[in-house]
């Protein structure tokens, strides 16, 4: 018994000093007055165990390592408090108070840590534990009766709250939907139930860490083993961000010239699967599309990329090779669902449980589409739809899903896609397209509107296609003669490894525009809107194409290892722009070559400076072309 009273005293203080008691006051004033004499009244405390152990040893063990007695140590305190300050008139037993713990945080060693990728479960402690994962589905807010003798149905039920279950895996269970080579590993997802101001707290796609209970729940004849959430804060997995030396080197030796490092790094990349040189333009523009994807998923500046060519199979090679480069990487199959699923809730509550697709699972990373030749119409409309609302909407029927009414539901789709059209194979055009103005070249079996709901659209064609294809078959034979070791001696020093540290170091990068490069980006769209008169095609140059121009130069600026983006980047930037506008729409006033941002091959430092100097003139064409038409008013 004075180990109770011990505990108790402890428990006061705590309270006292964590303001936890002025929160039981201040709680108690909604019900003061009530005439409920049956009714459960609840208090939340948030728990700090690290100055619970502090004050008193005992009191810390007991609230990490016994929950439940600690619960009703802290509902007998409560119920105490509550007579003795005559906080709330109608109570008659301890019964009625519903106290919650939630501890804040866990002691950083393995004990109090789970595992999602280890198995079994269900036969460790049920005791507070932390853990971290992705969620993959979700329920809606369903009611749920707490503290009755019987499960009540009124809505408006003072026993009645809010409950919502979440299913979180192991966050490397997405590699199965990446292209990493298979593993023996088995993952399974494992059931969270958020309860009351813990409901609407974790999103679909994004990863969190998770302190809560272990619990079984029993569903006859089954027992189910679930985690109660006690609390719930975004993670981010820690990676190494440093730039290797030999990117540090190079962007010392090109510092020269704005341009030349992510030239380099373009010029470069993939070498593994192509050779150096070749398809440089989309190299540089999936490199950028990895740069802009984030740790933070809510910028609205996406970057997707369409590539057109007629040789689908290396374009895809090359896009399965930089899949894995960013922060998360998910290719699509035909199979799968691609924004995402329902099905029926098996723990009881009959509700829709919400499935994520492709899409919503790679938050914050690239979704590969790969070859949209392959894709049905039904499918190609629904893509359409996503890429132009950058919204999931799941339609939930009421009399499926037990619900009164009908329910649209909305996801926010915040990643960025890739994909692949055979720009060979015969257009798949419908009558709709006929009043469309057509672009310099075909879309293939795209359809001109799906095509224009991707930002950034490259044509993957070299100055020569036999040159492209005799480089590919050499690349193809000395892999076969000398497997794993590197092909290009300009290549060795610069890793996939290499390549993936600089890219999250890059995505790490906060950037701000200089006033020279917010002057062009928006001199540049003013221009493209006046030249472009024709109503059909300013709809095109419009918010989107804005947010593209930002999106680019960004992302170059980053790439470059900068902190601003300058007016290098905004060149950049416009000339990936007009070209996407161009094969879409046909040209404008602006007119540049097909490979104006690789204008030759980059092979010796002469190149580097020919690079240089047509990009120049490029600039110079820029500047000319906004003086021209920028300040002609536009209609928005």
């Amino acid at each position: 018994m004075d180990g109770l009273n011990s505990l108790k005293e402890a428990i006061i203080i705590y309270l006292d000093r964590s303001g936890g008691l002025s929160k039981l006051i201040e709680d108690c004033k909604v019900f003061k007055g009530g005439q409920q004499t049956e009714a459960v009244y609840r208090f939340s405390f948030d728990v700090n165990p690290s100055d619970v152990l502090e004050l008193d040893a005992t009191l810390g063990d007991c609230v990490l390592h016994d929950p439940v007695k600690a619960v009703s140590l802290f509902q007998s305190v409560c119920y105490l408090s509550i007579k003795t300050l005559s906080l709330i008139d109608h109570i008659e037993t301890e019964n009625q108070v519903n106290v919650v713990l939630k501890p804040t945080h866990l002691p950083p060693f393995p004990n109090y840590c789970l595992d999602l990728s280890e198995f079994p479960r269900g036969y460790g402690p049920m005791r507070p534990l932390a853990l971290e994962g992705l969620v993959i589905a979700m329920t809606r807010v369903t009611k749920y009766t707490q503290g009755a003798r019987f499960l009540c149905s009124e809505e408006k039920c003072p026993c009645s709250r809010d409950k919502q279950l979440v299913e979180l895996i192991h966050v490397k269970a997405v590699d199965v939907l990446g292209v990493h080579d298979a593993a023996s590993l088995r993952y399974q997802s494992v059931t969270i139930f958020l309860r009351d101001e813990l409901c609407n707290s974790m999103r679909i796609g994004h990863l969190y860490q998770v302190v809560g209970i272990p619990a079984h729940v029993h569903q006859w004849p089954n027992v189910t083993w679930s985690i109660e959430a006690c609390s719930v804060r975004p993670w981010t997995p820690k990676c190494p961000c440093l730039v290797s030396n030999n990117f540090q080197n190079l962007q010392t030796a090109m510092a020269c010239s704005p341009w030349r490092f992510a030239a380099i790094v373009a010029n470069s990349f993939g070498s593994p699967v192509i050779p150096p040189g070749l398809y440089n333009t989309l190299k540089l523009g999936l490199l950028l599309s990895l740069v802009q994807t984030k740790d933070n998923p809510e910028s609205p500046y996406n970057l997707d990329v369409l590539a057109l060519t007629s040789e689908t199979l290396i374009i895809d090679r090359l896009m399965r090779y930089s899949l894995p480069l960013a922060s998360r990487g998910i290719h699509h199959t035909l199979t799968g669902d691609l924004l995402a699923s329902l099905s029926r809730d098996e723990h009881g509550a009959g509700t829709a449980n919400i499935h994520a697709g492709s899409a919503l699972l790679a938050s914050g990373g690239i979704c590969l589409l790969g070859d949209l030749t392959t894709y049905k119409k039904d499918k190609m409309d629904m893509l359409q739809s996503a890429l132009e609302s950058r919204t999931v909407s799941v339609f939930i029927p009421a009399k499926k899903y037990g619900d009164d009414i009908d329910q649209q539901l909305s996801f926010p789709i915040q990643c960025n896609f890739w994909a692949v059209v055979d720009s060979a194979s015969p257009s798949k055009r419908t009558a709709r397209c006929d009043n469309v103005v057509l672009g310099s070249v075909e879309m293939g079996s795209a359809p001109l509107q799906l095509a224009e709901s991707f930002g950034l659209i490259v044509q993957c064609r070299e100055t020569s296609s036999n040159h492209s294809l005799l480089s590919m078959t050499v690349h193809t034979l000395r892999q076969a003669m000398s497997p794993g070791e590197p092909l290009y001696p300009a290549c060795m020093q610069f890793t996939t490894q290499d390549y993936k540290e600089l890219l999250a170091h890059a995505r790490k990068l906060k950037v701000d525009m200089s006033p020279e490069a917010e002057r062009m980006i928006h001199s540049y769209y003013m221009a493209s809107r006046r030249v472009r008169s024709d109503s059909t095609q300013r709809s095109t140059v419009s918010v989107t194409s804005i947010k593209l121009l930002i999106a680019l130069a960004q992302a170059h600026a980053k790439l470059s290892l900068r902190t601003q983006v300058l007016e290098e980047d905004a060149v950049i930037a416009v000339l990936l722009c007009e070209s996407s506008v161009t094969l879409k729409h046909g040209a404008s006033a602006l007119v540049f070559p097909p490979n104006v941002v690789f204008p030759c091959a980059l092979r010796d430092l002469d190149s580097l400076h020919q690079r240089d100097l047509a990009l120049e003139e490029s600039r110079r064409q820029i500047l000319h072309f906004v003086q021209a038409y920028a300040t002609c008013t536009v209609e928005e």
